[in-house]
Parts: structure tokens; sequence; C-alpha cells
């Protein structure tokens, strides 16, 4: 079965910090640039974060550059969101993907909270 697999979600507190994970199998991974992104309760659906095949190059947008970096391992066909100092306004259903394949997740849940 094509779809990848978050895991890693749960709640942290303003000013932590958390990793998400996404284990993608059913496809030749390294192929493939990689994408996360978020669905907030009752907002519309945001790219978080892109990486492309060697990992080399990365995009996110201003919401929440500085504070989550993607990364991917290529032996483990994982990619990763590590998510630093994050605020309330990043809670949401975060998703990993293939958009070129549109291959998605069921996604985690990230709750930021106090």
């Amino acid at each position: 079965q094509v779809q990848p697999v978050e895991s890693g979600g749960g709640l942290v507190q303003p000013g932590g910090s958390l990793r998400i994970s996404c284990a993608a199998s059913g496809f030749d991974f390294r192929r493939y640039a990689m994408m996360w992104y978020r669905q907030p309760p009752r907002k519309e659906r945001e790219m978080v974060a892109q990486i492309t095949t060697t990992g080399t190059t990365t995009i996110y947008p201003l919401s929440v550059k500085s504070r989550c970096t993607i990364a991917r391992d290529n032996i483990r066909d994982t990619v990763y969101l590590q998510m630093n100092n994050p605020k309330p306004e990043d809670t949401a259903v975060y998703f990993c993907g293939v958009p070129i394949l549109d291959y998605w997740g069921r996604g985690t849940q990230v709750t930021v909270s106090s």
C-alpha cells in the first residue's frame, strides 16, 4: 500500500520542541521531493515545508521559517519535521506526502498548549 505514515505528534508546550516523522513505503522514496502541510482547526490548509530529493534545498513559508526544519533520510525512507519554539497557532493536523504523486498520509495531531 502506497501511503506515507506520520507519527510523533502530541501535546507540546509553547517554547518547547517536537519532531514528527513520516515513514514512506511502496515507492522509490529517494526519487521524489517531499512535503509537510498542516490543517489547523477551522482554517485553510497550509504548506509547512518542502525538501528536494537529496535534501539540499528546503522551502518554508514565513509563518514557520526559522522555527521548523525539514530533513530526510534516504536510507530509512523517512522525512522529519523538527518544530522548535512552537506557538499555539501551530496547532494542527500535520500531513506528509509526495506532491507530484498525490500520495498523502493520514496525518498526526500536534497540539501546542500550556
